[in-house]
């Protein structure tokens, strides 16, 4: 019998409205049930890892640890709220998944560690505990478009779940088993880098967490208008578009998602994978695959709402100084820490489990977008203390 709390995520209202004024309305944001838990995966040491050219590697596993999860969920038929971080990935599951989801990730943690030789941390803490210490959590839901909604967070309840489980004396949850198989169906990291979009120049990666005595959420709301202002509205700063898109159809890189998918090389359904990446170039000539690019750039990930402002926008040079120089001044005055990178294309990987619906899309700044621009930020916050 499924807990009562299972179906909490799936069914909050999806709330089409501009972000800016979402997120000044209280209403419409509800705290996440105490019972459910914050598991969040992490890749120890991926500035390093990015630093030595390994940035694609790295957003292939983060998006593994995602799948993990998702197809877990979907199998139970329930929805979570999720957030990918470029090097790691944050979920919020309920009670009745939260084991297996542990379990699934401890394999997916082993096949990483044999496969790349890069140590992916897997943590749990209970969403009890975050508000014991005194941290909020509250969640509401945001439509990009008829089909695609994200989560948007409010609080610093996840940011303390992210600080318990990159400590050093964190206790992992070593008493579960890994589970008996991996399940990474649906994965995909097929595209090529992605130059910016006609008439933009360049992909920028930023970083905002409000700091200080003003609400977070004025803040927030404060920063999307400014972007909104600068860089048009959502649509027009998609750092994705079909133009642009290319297949990157080569044997190492199917071979490296064939190894974070099942933990080894198999010849056949290696030759399969080249094979059908080579029908989808007739593929996305048809009705059919021209559709599903068009909603493959609806539903590109590039907005992630974790109590922090996580975005990949494109633009120009002249439209990034200028929304600079307004984070400069809200720094200066003590509202907020950013962080930035400048990249002149973008990386995606995909979990794809059907080619209507059931697919998504994860985008970062190639370089290691987000895990420099996080980088910087916490230069920042340690420059403050």
């Amino acid at each position: 019998m499924p807990q009562l709390t299972d179906h909490f995520y799936n069914d909050l209202p999806a709330n089409r409205m501009a972000l800016a004024d979402l997120l000044v309305k209280a209403s419409l944001f509800h705290p996440v049930p105490a019972n459910w838990h914050v598991i969040i995966t992490d890749i120890k040491g991926s500035t390093q890892a990015v630093q030595s050219g390994l940035h694609e590697t790295v957003n292939l596993i983060a998006t593994g640890s995602i799948v993990t999860v998702l197809n877990l969920a979907f199998r139970a038929g329930i929805t979570v709220p999720f957030f990918f971080g470029g090097d790691g990935a944050t979920f919020i599951v309920p009670p009745s998944i939260v084991d297996q989801a542990m379990q699934g990730l401890l394999l997916y943690q082993l096949n990483t560690s044999e496969n790349f030789n890069l140590e992916l941390r897997v943590g749990v803490v209970p969403v009890q505990e975050i508000y014991q210490e005194g941290h909020e959590l509250n969640i509401s839901k945001f439509s990009l478009s008829d089909a695609f909604s994200i989560p948007v967070i409010l609080g610093k309840g996840l940011s303390f779940a992210e600080q318990l489980i990159k400590a050093e004396d964190y206790l992992f949850a070593s008493e579960l088993a890994p589970a008996g198989e991996l399940d990474l169906s649906g994965m995909q990291c097929r595209w090529d880098k992605i130059d910016p979009p006609e008439h933009s120049q360049e992909i920028v990666t930023l970083l905002v967490m409000a700091v200080g005595t003003v609400s977070p959420a004025l803040v927030f709301s404060k920063v999307i208008r400014h972007i909104d202002e600068i860089y048009g509205p959502p649509q027009k700063r998609q750092p994705i578009s079909v133009a642009k898109l290319k297949l990157k159809s080569s044997f190492d890189r199917l071979s490296v998602e064939m190894r974070a998918r099942i933990g080894k090389i198999r010849f056949f359904e290696l030759l399969k994978s080249w094979l059908i990446n080579l029908y989808g170039y007739i593929y996305f000539q048809t009705a059919s695959g021209k559709n599903y690019l068009n909603r493959l750039v609806e539903m590109s990930d590039t907005l992630v709402m974790d109590g922090r402002i996580n975005t990949v926008i494109s633009g120009n040079q002249a439209e990034r100084f200028q929304l600079l120089k307004v984070f400069d001044e809200l720094e200066q005055a003590g509202e907020l820490v950013y962080g930035v990178h400048v990249s002149g294309d973008s990386v995606m990987s995909c979990y794809v489990r059907d080619l209507k619906d059931g697919h998504i899309h994860f985008v970062d700044g190639s370089e290691g977008g987000y895990t420099q621009a996080a980088r910087q930020l916490k230069a920042k916050l340690i420059h403050k203390i």
